[in-house]
């Protein structure tokens, strides 16, 4: 992979027409070894959030083995680059074609579920195998999160009772997991899904192997400003010590957005300017998705390449390269009041769904990806910090 020391070095270089990607590997080092010295417990990085081969090369070299992951693809994806990875199944809705690969081919042991079903399926698919680690997923309340993940997956405590108790059958390790939505914008959600996790223990009288809290851990964009992952990190800690258990279970994490969001950013054209529309070379159905339909504010900067530029700003909207209008971002993206026609915009905090959601709709679709080493256009983490943890 081509390396620049930084985007505006890249613009310059190479005056790109089609949207460029840019990868921060020094970012995902980074937050990868905060999430292993301080999270109480072991991390799944969640494959499904930036599954690029250098982006799964820098996780794994910086010490995180075990992933989260949602299919076969992506199971292939991790042995091919650590085959002594272990990989988990966290993805309750599964073929069996899909179980039984990933059982009998690339030797997971973990899964997933939320129905009595899921489990008939497991438990088939493998042969009523002996070694299975099962995990019940229970559904918890996703009120502090920007994007709901409680409706398609989780089983609700009432049913969770009876399938944990049935899963501990089958099973030569048991765990229980929640999710609290994606870009979870408070700490309290983790207490009270592990409240729910003791609630289920107490009724049960199971202590499982495993509580996994999931993802969700946040990362910062220009309207959304979390908490330090510290306090998060310690309202999980105290969440489990209030469940005062004489026997204590591993606990786990799947990471994600937190791990690489801050690492990708993309390059975009401005291809014309209709007042406070800007239309630009990328969109929602490139590395933009979640600038449309979430409506997530992504931090920009205008690359100057050497021109004046205004002091005033101004808000804009973005509209996509495609014929379709719900190729629409609505922002707002602050810029110069002067940005005009074949000016560069980086847009941050990509590196998290940027490049899985893209699509090749209209003809549209841009493969250029660079490694860069400048800072990201925005952090949650301290620079010096930043420097110590890459030392150490």
């Amino acid at each position: 992979m081509e390396k620049f020391k930084t985007v505006d070095e890249l613009v310059r270089q190479l005056k790109p027409v089609e949207p460029v990607y840019c990868i921060r590997k020094k970012s995902i080092q980074v937050a990868s070894k905060i999430f292993q010295k301080k999270f109480p417990g072991k991390v799944l990085y969640a494959v499904k959030t930036n599954p690029h081969t250098e982006v799964l090369k820098t996780i794994s070299q910086s010490g995180i083995e075990n992933f989260d992951v949602a299919s076969i693809k992506e199971i292939d994806d991790i042995k091919k680059i650590n085959p002594k990875a272990k990989c988990s199944y966290m993805h309750t809705v599964k073929s069996r074609e899909s179980i039984n690969e990933a059982y009998f081919k690339y030797d997971v042991k973990t899964f997933s579920l939320d129905s009595k079903d899921e489990l008939i399926k497991i438990i088939e698919s493998t042969n009523h195998a002996k070694d299975l680690e099962l995990f019940v997923r229970v559904s918890v309340s996703n009120e502090h999160a920007e994007i709901d993940l409680s409706k398609k997956f989780g089983a609700l405590t009432s049913e969770a009772i009876g399938l944990l108790r049935l899963a501990k059958q089958y099973a030569k390790k048991i765990g229980l997991s929640f999710h609290v939505g994606s870009q979870c914008m408070h700490p309290i959600s983790y207490s009270k899904g592990i409240t729910e996790i003791g609630n289920i223990i107490k009724k049960t009288k199971i202590v499982p192997d495993y509580i996994n809290v999931g993802g969700g851990f946040p990362t910062i964009y220009p309207d959304l400003i979390p908490q330090s992952l510290d306090n998060y990190f310690k309202e999980i800690k105290d969440s489990l010590k209030n469940l005062k258990l004489d026997k204590k279970p591993e606990i786990l994490c799947e990471p994600g957005r937190a791990i690489v969001a801050e690492s990708g950013s993309t390059i975009v054209r401005v291809n014309l300017r209709k007042k406070q529309k800007l239309y630009i070379n990328d969109g929602t159905y490139g590395t933009l998705f979640d600038a449309g339909v979430p409506n997530i504010v992504y931090p920009s900067r205008i690359i100057t390449n050497g021109r004046i530029i205004s002091k005033k700003l101004t808000a804009f909207d973005f509209y996509g390269p495609t014929c379709d209008s719900m190729d629409y971002m609505k922002g707002p993206f602050v810029l110069p009041n002067n940005i005009k026609e074949n000016d560069y915009i980086e847009l941050g905090q990509l590196g998290a769904y940027g490049l899985t959601f893209r699509t090749k709709f209209n003809g549209f679709y841009s493969d250029r990806i660079y490694e860069i080493e400048d800072e990201p256009i925005m952090t949650m983490y301290d620079k010096e910090a930043n420097k110590a943890f890459l030392v150490a």
